[in-house]
């Protein structure tokens, strides 16, 4: 009984992703991104933040030139590429304002792919090492130009009332093709530590597969959108601006506190993965295969099957109130990761990989909605860019503090086990006192509400 019912959940679930699904003036337009989707994420598995951590830490380890700590400068620089990259987004923003938007992701996925596939040229030193360095950012650099300017695509395409739903497909199949990449690549580097000189064309062709599909897809209103973009209305466009970011804060005293909890809570969050990689090698000796299903594969076949879940809480409550709930997942991963420094077991990080996937599931969410509930409506783009260059700049910091944290301590007599546990830790307290703060901020809100009534900001 159990396992027909298993079986019927599981059918279920791969039905859900059928076009006829949808309503028929949809399925045409999704079954080409649908598809591409499928392609995509194979070439970007490859430069993913915990897959390439592991790949540099050990496939470079030994190299000429190379040495232990300009390693772990490395393992912190490609795992800070994907966040910092989000300080771009503004500029990918402007740059394809008026233009086609289709045409000018395709390009874009092009520039990627072409940047995995020149990863496989690094030879085996210090110069190989900085070329990949350098190709991972720029990939992750032109992919963040992909995600901004995909918003609008799905903006035009889609009904609200069906965007949602279909993100999250699109999120599920690049969730599911990314953990089977990391899997696949740790799984031969295992075999052959140079195996990524092969290994990266391939998956980098996968890259052009779904770009070939995606330039199929049509933008509705494709001219009037462009025309819109280009009517002098500049004032309209995205812009970076710290002045923008700084009226912002100043307006809004809610968001402001909101924004100093999160950035305590982020950076504990983000200073999590450069460590984790280092610590796996270094103490834990551990292969590629189970690196990569500790740092990157298990959170990302995770985050997506949680998101129902979480997103079920934050339909009813205010982003504040989510995140007092929710930061405690992240605090419990973070707890999980000083334990299994501290005990030597790798079961622990397993566990913490679980715990990290459940968390981001939540915090993909709130991360992406979570400023609709300060935002009024016609400033909703400049609350949105509030957060991610916060975002980035915490990533610019995050990954650098713990790698320097972690060879103070390694450089001494604790070892990487025992470094593993004074870094961790402190992503721990960071992680807690964000969480407070968060628990503090959603005492204050029902108060307000209480006292005001419902028209106090929230979805309820």
């Amino acid at each position: 009984m159990a396992v027909r019912r298993t079986l019927d959940l599981v059918q279920q679930f791969a039905l859900s992703f059928h076009p006829r699904s949808l309503p028929p003036m949809l399925r045409a337009t999704y079954s080409r991104e649908l598809l591409a989707w499928m392609f995509l994420p194979i070439m970007l598995g490859a430069v993913e933040g915990g897959t390439m951590a592991v790949i540099v830490k050990k496939a470079f380890a030994g190299a000429p030139g190379v040495s232990d700590a300009w390693l772990d400068w490395a393992v912190a620089t490609v795992t800070a590429a994907p966040t910092v990259a989000n300080l771009t987004s503004f500029w990918w923003a402007s740059l394809s304002s008026g233009r086609g938007k289709v045409r000018f992701i395709s390009a874009l996925q092009v520039a990627t792919s072409v940047c995995v596939a020149l990863i496989a040229l690094a030879p085996w030193n210090a110069f190989g090492l900085a070329l990949l360095v350098l190709l991972t950012l720029v990939a992750r650099t032109t992919w963040t130009g992909v995600v901004t300017i995909r918003t609008a695509v799905w903006g035009a395409n889609y009904p609200k009332a069906d965007r949602a739903r279909i993100a999250g497909k699109m999120a599920t199949v690049q969730s599911i093709a990314l953990a089977l990449v990391g899997v696949l690549i740790g799984t031969a580097m295992d075999r052959d530590s140079g195996a990524f000189h092969w290994l990266f064309p391939m998956v980098a062709t996968g890259g052009i597969v779904g770009t070939l599909i995606y330039r199929r897809v049509r933008l509705r209103g494709q001219r009037r959108l462009a025309r819109a973009e280009l009517d002098g209305r500049a004032g309209r466009r995205p812009s970076f601006s710290l002045v923008g970011i700084a009226r912002v804060l100043a307006e809004d005293a809610l968001y402001r506190k909101f924004m100093f909890w999160m950035f305590i809570f982020g950076l504990g969050n983000l200073m999590l993965q450069a460590p984790l990689a280092i610590v796996l090698v270094d103490g834990f000796a551990v292969g590629y295969r189970e690196s990569i299903l500790i740092t990157a594969a298990i959170p990302a076949i995770l985050m997506p099957l949680s998101i129902p879940a979480w997103s079920r809480l934050l339909d009813r409550r205010h982003v504040v109130e989510f995140r007092a709930v929710h930061a405690w997942s992240f605090v419990l991963a973070s707890l999980l990761q000083v334990l299994g420094s501290a005990f030597g077991s790798l079961a622990l990080f397993f566990a913490a990989s679980v715990a990290t996937g459940v968390a981001f599931g939540g915090g993909v969410l709130a991360w992406n909605l979570g400023h609709h509930d300060f935002a009024p409506a016609h400033r909703d783009s400049e609350y949105m860019g509030v957060h991610v260059t916060l975002t980035g700049v915490r990533g610019l910091i995050a990954p650098f503090l713990a790698v320097s944290i972690y060879r103070h301590f390694d450089q001494g007599v604790a070892g990487a086990a025992g470094a593993g546990v004074w870094v961790f830790g402190v992503c721990f307290a960071l992680n807690v006192i964000g969480a407070l703060g968060f628990v503090r901020m959603r005492r204050t809100l029902l108060a307000a509400r209480a006292a005001s009534g419902p028209a106090v900001a929230g979805h309820d």
